[in-house]
């Protein structure tokens, strides 16, 4: 029953028509009827757009500061913090405007799979896509479960048409994305992306969880046949997503993972890819998932065929698709399993320094974790055709409301206590910088992948890099031994000494700001200059 009696009052909200926790064809036909640009695909997906904004906003995301948050808390450009008085004007503007929608969508589901540790979550919204999208995004409960579900722990207010009063203190644009842990609640003003609700609940699951001696991660995960689990770190563009996803083991998920004193648990009940140049050929998990149910962002189709085109990033970039990980033929339900055998770094190494894959000492995984590094290739309009280095401390810095250093203890100690190994695996370059080197190609780095897992790469033998003193594998099954040491496939060894020297510094420079809360230890595994 879409009304059953259900109301909002108690959140302020007077709407009358309350569409609580529908079927995904409901949300179809209401975008179709309501929500203009809304198209269903040739293969049955929900196409939408997202406004002005196709990414998050993280200039203007915060943090309110009350009497009863802890100062210690990351405080900074990633937890700008917001006074109280502030937030409830837009509490206030979020709830007013609310208010004079026709309906609005509520959607009830839970944050965590370990029953221990999940949290009840209610999204209210008005946009059919954006109902639809947490349908995805949430673990969904069951008939029973909904109907006793009681009060929620944590609500999200959605105003996201309406914009931000630019005049009111703090706001630096007419987006404001609010997270309050006082009052278990978060007001999205002036953008309309609907990641902004998935990464809000992943900001407050990363306050909560460490609090209770649980690990919060920004990484994929996925089982072995044999029950081992491997977990995936790594930034957008380094293969988290694609490489989790392996039609040979069970995925449990691709981006937001706890890891307590039983196990791996997933956060979320849905994944959330890009398809930016998606095929079925290189990606057919994520491919074949995109149908009846799933919601795909800002992407381009033919208007007579409705066929996408995943190449066409007219629009932007970041187009996306969000669907439930059931639609992974392979997923792991319930998306729990035991303690990681194995901890992957993936990145994008975009100055061919790297090697394709290293094993780290306990040091080295805490020093690249509180890291994050990938590198990104400039933009050619202004000239710029050397990379860039990016570091994200944790390899989700935008998510971490706790200083860095807490997270990396908690998985270093975990890491010790279970056994746990560390690699770093470059999906980049090889045999030069961006000018001369080339992609290390998909197949070999599945092959490194896979060999990780069945535990052979950890048997052969391995030299040392002089400068990041990494331990390079020799050799890996199904993988040209002359890729895995990066300084013999450049063409002028003097050159990649020098690139392997200013990525080093890059390395060290951005440590700097980490040295006072980490170990001698943790420091001395950083590059050698």
């Amino acid at each position: 029953m879409e009304r059953e009696l259900f109301n909002l009052k108690r959140h302020d909200i007077t709407v009358e028509t309350i569409i609580r926790n529908p079927a995904p064809g409901k949300f179809y036909e209401d975008a179709i009827k309501y929500d203009p640009g809304s198209v269903i695909t040739d293969n049955g997906a929900l196409v939408v757009r997202s406004g002005k904004r196709t990414g998050r906003s993280p200039a203007d995301k915060r943090v309110v500061k009350t009497d009863g948050i802890e100062e210690n808390l990351w405080w900074g450009d990633i937890n700008i913090p917001l006074d109280e008085h502030t937030y409830k004007i837009n509490h206030r503007r979020a709830i007013d405007y609310l208010n004079t929608r026709e309906r609005l969508y509520v959607i009830d589901g839970f944050a965590g799979w370990d029953p221990n540790y999940r949290l009840k979550v209610r999204i209210i919204a008005e946009r059919p896509y954006h109902g639809l999208f947490m349908h995805n995004m949430l673990i969904r409960p069951t008939q029973e479960e909904l109907a006793e579900f009681g009060e929620p722990d944590f609500v999200v207010y959605n105003a996201g048409k309406f914009p931000a009063n630019t005049y009111t203190e703090g706001m630096t644009s007419d987006a404001s994305v609010d997270v309050n842990f006082k009052t278990n609640t978060m007001v999205i003003l002036g953008t309309e992306y609907a990641g902004e609700m998935k990464k809000g609940i992943f900001t407050v699951m990363h306050y909560l969880m460490p609090k209770k001696d649980v690990l919060s991660m920004h990484c994929s995960a996925n089982e072995g046949e044999d029950n081992d689990v491997a977990l995936f770190f790594g930034l957008s563009g380094t293969g988290k997503t694609t490489l989790s996803a392996d039609s040979s083991r069970k995925l449990i998920g691709d981006d937001e993972h706890c890891w307590s004193e039983d196990g791996v648990f997933n956060i979320e009940g849905g994944c959330y890819a890009k398809t930016i140049n998606l095929t079925e050929e290189h990606e057919p998990e994520i491919f074949n998932a995109i149908k009846f149910g799933t919601v795909l962002e800002n992407v381009v189709y033919d208007p007579v065929t409705r066929k996408v085109d995943y190449k066409d990033v007219s629009i932007t970039q970041n187009t996306r698709a969000s669907y439930p990980i059931e639609y992974i033929s392979n997923s792991k339900i319930p998306c729990m399993a035991g303690h990681p055998e194995n901890i992957i770094f993936l990145t994008y190494d975009a100055f061919g320094v790297l090697p394709p894959v290293s094993k780290l000492t306990p040091e080295q995984a805490m020093y690249h974790f509180i890291s994050g590094y990938t590198a990104k290739v400039a933009g050619t309009e202004m000239g710029v055709t050397e990379p860039q280095a990016t570091f994200s401390a944790c390899f989700g810095a935008a998510f971490l409301v706790w200083p860095p250093a807490r997270y990396a203890e908690m998985l270093a100690e975990k890491m010790r206590k279970h056994g746990a190994k560390a690699w770093l695996v470059n999906t980049g370059l090889t045999g030069g910088g961006y000018e001369t080197g080339s992609r290390i190609d998909l197949k070999s780095t599945r092959a490194i992948i896979n060999a990780i897992h069945s535990g052979k790469l950890d048997k052969v033998e391995t030299v040392k890099d002089d400068v990041f003193g990494l331990s390079i594998p020799t050799s890996c099954p199904d993988v040209p031994a002359d890729i895995l040491i990066p300084r013999n496939t450049w063409g002028n060894a003097d050159k990649y000494d020098q690139q392997a020297q200013k990525l080093g510094q890059l390395f060290n420079r951005n440590f700097e700001k980490y040295k006072e809360e980490s170990s001698d230890e943790i420091i001395a595994a950083g590059p050698k200059i």
